[in-house]
């Protein structure tokens, strides 16, 4: 549901970004990416059902016509790394997978970036959206304020 005017999200405090995805290279090895691309909807959903597990939600977006990323919130790094170390939870058994069936083949390819945002180092503003991003998943508020208090705020945390 689009929601009209000017919007920012709820979350307090600092978070974690990580940015994962995939690149079929190859599209004709179906054999070779298709259970990469199969993989993490499973353990969106395994981390969706964990509080616990420091998972804020993720959003998931094509970037051209072989790229599949996923934009991930966290609470923090340790419980991102300690997802991705637990050997009884989802990750675990399909970076396994991944690694013995493609390697270094080159059929597809993954990546992945992680940001540690301290406490108003981030901004969001949407309008006119529907919940996107990190505000679909804190919640959205009235955003407040000009476009240069904004850039001013930012600024301020680039300099610190």
């Amino acid at each position: 549901m689009i929601e009209p005017g000017r919007l920012t999200d709820r979350h307090e405090g600092s978070l974690v970004v990580f940015l994962i995805g995939m690149r079929i290279n190859h599209f004709l090895r179906p054999r070779q990416w298709l259970p990469v691309a199969r993989s993490m909807g499973p353990m969106i959903a395994e981390l969706e059902d964990n509080p616990e597990s420091g998972f804020i939600g993720a959003e998931t977006l094509l970037a051209g016509m072989r790229t599949v990323l996923l934009v991930q919130y966290w609470r923090d790094f340790a419980r991102l790394e300690a997802y991705a170390q637990d050997r009884d939870r989802n990750h675990w058994p399909a970076w396994s997978a991944f690694n013995k069936a493609v390697g270094d083949n080159g059929s597809v390819g993954i990546f992945h970036e992680t940001y540690c945002v301290p406490a108003g180092g981030f901004e969001t503003i949407s309008v006119n959206m529907p919940p996107f991003g990190l505000a679909r998943f804190s919640g959205r508020q009235p955003a407040t304020g000009s476009r240069v208090a904004a850039r001013d705020r930012m600024s301020a945390m680039s300099e610190g």
